[in-house]
């Protein structure tokens, strides 16, 4: 069991090592249906379950994350759209889940006005990412990652994730279509990268919906792993019933059925993900 953390905050009024940083992965893909907030939900408990502490930052209006994890809409008394617009921390803001080790910072449908309610705003672009480093700096909880289930489409909430990410997690479903969505999100990395974030990268791509009954699934999995390599993950997530129902239970499918085989194939993704993380460190530190 690995605890992967980022560089240490230096305090202001001395040299002195206060906390360390978490590393934050954004989980995006402008294309709808590939699996993305299905993959924040169950990596983040799965890296729980594994030992990390975890926050899942649910950036989507549809607020499908934080359904997914059991959180009630009359619960969500202070959300993501409080941190970005209000400027509340995201201590006040995030909820403990029933999974031990992981909280959410839930949303609502307020946040689909966050692009015109911010359109004159001093750093607009880049609020989350002042607010995890205000939380890393003075909050009280040390997360080892911060997961950021992203909007399927560019807009200012995909620009504020990506501008706080130190890298960029894409879940792709394994079917032609997917392929020109992916396309079209490395130049939007690109594009953030050149403007607003010179630091941000692909932590790597995962494989999802996979169907070993579909010939087509084989080819999109090699055409992905051809052209970005290692990039790719070696764990697949295949399509499974268990996983697609779990959300109407307000579950994680580690939480509503541990041995199916999605749920078995997050807890191999989080590990082979920490295990990526331990070795990006060491080369980092070489």
């Amino acid at each position: 069991m690995w605890y992967i953390f980022g560089a240490c905050v230096v305090s202001n009024n001395s040299s002195q090592l206060t906390k360390p940083l978490p590393r934050v992965l954004a989980v995006a893909n402008q294309k709808g249906g590939v699996g993305k907030t299905t993959t924040a939900i169950n990596l983040g408990t799965a890296l729980a379950a594994v030992g990390e502490t975890v926050l899942l930052i649910d950036m989507d209006p549809q607020g499908n994350a934080s359904t997914g994890l059991g959180v009630p809409k009359s619960a969500r008394t202070t959300t993501i759209y409080d941190v970005i617009v209000d400027q509340k921390s995201i201590d006040d803001s995030a909820i403990k889940t029933s999974v031990p080790g992981l909280s959410i910072l839930p949303s609502d449908p307020d946040l689909s006005g966050v692009e015109i309610e911010l359109s004159q705003a001093d750093r607009r672009s880049y609020r989350l990412r002042d607010a995890i480093e205000n939380q890393s700096r003075e909050g009280s909880v040390n997360y080892s990652y911060i997961l950021i289930d992203c909007p399927p489409s560019l807009n200012l909430l995909t620009v504020n994730a990506m501008s706080a990410a130190d890298a960029v997690l894409v879940p792709l479903q394994c079917e032609f279509f997917a392929l020109e969505g992916l396309s079209q999100l490395m130049r939007t990395i690109d594009l953030v990268r050149g403007s607003l974030n010179p630091q941000l990268e692909l932590q790597g791509i995962v494989l999802t919906m996979f169907d070993r009954r579909n010939a087509l699934s084989g080819h999109v999995a090699n055409d992905v792993r051809s052209h970005f390599g290692d990039k790719v993950y070696e764990t697949v997530i295949p399509r499974n019933v268990r996983v697609s129902e779990a959300p109407s239970f307000g579950k994680p499918a580690l939480i509503y059925d541990l041995k199916c085989t999605g749920s078995q194939a997050y807890l191999k993704l989080a590990r082979e993900l920490v295990s990526r993380e331990k070795q990006r460190r060491e080369m980092h530190a070489a």
